[in-house]
Parts: C-alpha cells; structure tokens; sequence
C-alpha cells in the first residue's frame, strides 16, 4: 500500500471484523492523519493505540458493530423477491439441531459465515 500512496500510506482503511493482525496491519498502513473504521465485533481485546500506533500518527479509529437491523427494512423484501441471493455470503450450511457446530466452525476459523437451513 505505501508503495501505491509514494509512502504515505492510506487516508481511509476499512478493518471488517478481522483479528488482530488485520487492526495491526490497518494501523500500519494508515497515513498520518487517517482513520481506521471497524465496522462489526473484532476478535480482539486489546487494540494498541500508544504513541507507536495511532497517537503517534494522529490517526482516528472508529467504527461499531455492524448495524444490520438499520438495513432489514430494505434488504429482506429483495432477498425474499430473489433480487438479491444472500448465499453468496455465507461458506457453510448447518441444519437447526447443528448450530453448536456452525458457531464452532466459525471461531476455529474453519467458516467464515454459517448459515441455518434445513
């Protein structure tokens, strides 16, 4: 990235919902000045800001758990009219009386979205 910007890094970098080598990685690229944006839960605690990360650069972090319900009203009319296919999102499948495994196969990472379906 620093080599695309002339070693400035970028203004704007989106971290979804990543480890904390992805915040790490956002921190590092992050031109002085910028902001970071997390948009979902990270699976992380503790998030460096010192003077080695964020406050030495001046840069901003924001950013909350993804606020799905804001967008039901208009996303679950397309989804059911077939406009939209959510599938596309999700990487495996689980029947209801499998929902432990769905959530365990997500936090060891071997999912990254689980999907309840018969």
């Amino acid at each position: 990235m620093k080599d695309l910007t002339g070693g400035e890094g970028t203004p704007i970098v989106l971290e979804a919902v990543g480890l904390l080598p992805a915040y790490e990685q956002a921190f590092g690229i992050v031109r002085p000045g910028g902001i970071i944006s997390r948009v979902g839960v990270p699976q992380y605690e503790d998030a460096p800001v010192g003077f080695g990360s964020l406050f030495g650069k001046n840069a901003r972090l924001a950013g909350g758990p993804a606020p799905v319900r804001a967008y039901i009203d208009a996303a679950l009319p397309t989804v059911l009219a077939g406009t939209i296919d959510p599938g596309q999102v999700f990487d495996q499948s689980v029947p209801l009386d499998d929902i432990a495994a769905g959530y365990a196969a997500m936090n060891d990472r071997t999912a990254l979205k689980v999907i309840v379906a018969p």
